[in-house]
């Protein structure tokens, strides 16, 4: 009984979708090896791209689904096998998280990755559609409700076009005004990791990174990148031994020093993350700022503040005219920390009055700006930057989790700064 309660209290906890990510990669490297699976997809809040997951659906179809449930049972992570049945089996992995897999038949498989795709917001909107058609559509397929006749269901295209609707991206299925731009031809070409060109937050060993400003610069061009930002922190910092002016400066001469080692490979900016002090102000003087090239403003004290105070320590940096961008805005931690009290609405109009960018921090224990927030940040034209916070080589690989983020968030690569080319990004910067 205390094992089972264990197990329940830890199954009853979402996961980061990164940790979903390499889950639902590992399980799915498993399951290609058994050659009976013609077909198989994820869906549930996995494949919408939600920042947190509670379990994993997947869908196969299989010539022996027998034979493919078998080799799931013998996925090495399974701890436990929960149900088992003709059509569905559902395993523990690890202590508790869940995988469900499903067999279908290859004319349900649309409609089925539909349905267990979601949301369940999402889906009931497409069914009343479905219904003022005469249709029905479930998971077994698209149906005419007068005789019963089959319309189709073999892909996620027949399903929506029964309803005069285009493909819907998953990452927009929850029912926030997608269905009425998918009605009017206005689904955007969601951004792609492969058109970030620059990332404008990482940290060194200067301060509480691993690595130099030459092995960031090396790990940032085996991504492709043409421009980063090195963006140590600020003094106020000092769990982090965060830069006063004095090493600061030193920081950006050695910068001055490497630039031509990279000359035509990559573009090296001299940043700050400069905290926003919790009596208000930046934690560094103005004279030094103005010497950067990029300064992120970020709150890491204070954050219990009451809302009006939190509010106005960020719009005292982004009227600061050295601000070029607003670090995760919201400050919150998936699963650790809620985000503090702050009127976003408000920051989202000086943003917007000043030019100030707002940054989508791609650390899977962040994605801040949430969605909603994203959105909202598009329909006011305000640009974002997708950054990764990396402190380590290795900490820039968590791009594709804000890319997944921005998706959520209806972003296209016009809505992204550092999508830009260097030129254009920096004429960005001086408008």
């Amino acid at each position: 009984i205390l094992d089972g309660l264990e197990i329940a209290e830890a199954a009853a906890e979402r996961i980061y979708w990164s940790q979903g990510d390499a889950l639902a990669q590992s399980i799915s490297e498993h399951m290609k090896q058994h050659d009976t699976i013609e077909r198989m997809e994820w869906a549930g809040s996995y494949r919408r791209g939600r920042e947190t997951v509670g379990d994993l659906d997947l869908l196969i179809v299989a010539r022996d689904r027998s034979a493919a449930m078998d080799h799931l049972e013998a996925y090495p992570e399974k701890s436990q096998t929960i149900a088992r049945g003709d059509t569905k089996i559902s395993i523990r992995v690890g202590k508790a998280f869940q995988v469900d897999m499903r067999a279908v038949e290859p004319a349900e498989f649309g409609a089925a990755l539909q349905y267990f795709t979601g949301s369940q917001d999402h889906n009931v909107h497409v069914r009343r559609l479905a219904k003022r058609k005469g249709l029905r559509i479930n998971e077994y397929g698209v149906f005419r409700v007068d005789d019963e006749s089959r319309v189709g269901g073999s892909t996620e295209e027949v399903v929506y076009a029964s309803i005069d609707l285009p493909w819907i991206p998953p990452e927009l299925r929850e029912d926030r005004g997608e269905i009425e731009q998918a009605a009017s031809g206005e689904i955007p070409e969601l951004i792609e990791l492969t058109s970030i060109r620059g990332d404008l937050h990482m940290h060194t060993s200067a301060t509480d990174g691993t690595a130099t400003i030459r092995e960031m610069a090396d790990a940032a061009i085996e991504r492709g990148l043409s421009y980063i930002a090195i963006t140590d922190h600020s003094q106020r910092v000092s769990m982090a031994m965060g830069l006063d002016t004095e090493r600061l400066r030193e920081q950006w001469s050695m910068i001055d020093e490497i630039r031509p080692e990279y000359d035509g490979r990559l573009n090296i900016l001299k940043g700050i993350e400069c905290d926003i002090l919790e009596a208000g102000g930046m934690d560094l003087p103005d004279d030094c700022l103005a010497e950067a090239d990029w300064v992120l403003a970020s709150i890491h004290y204070g954050q219990k503040q009451p809302r009006r105070q939190i509010t106005d320590r960020i719009l005292g940096a982004i009227e600061n005219p050295h601000v070029d961008c607003i670090a995760h805005p919201t400050g919150r931690l998936l699963n650790r920390r809620p985000a503090y009290e702050v009127d976003m609405d408000a920051v989202l109009r000086s943003a917007k009055e000043t030019g100030t960018l707002l940054e989508l921090n791609a650390n899977p224990a962040r994605l801040d700006l949430n969605e909603v927030h994203l959105a909202a940040a598009k329909r006011m034209g305000i640009p974002i930057v997708i950054n990764t916070d990396a402190h380590s080589p290795e900490g820039m690989n968590v791009m594709q989790y804000g890319i997944v983020q921005a998706r959520r968030g209806g972003l296209t690569s016009e809505n992204v700064a550092n999508t830009l080319a260097f030129p254009a990004f920096l004429e960005k910067l001086s408008s």
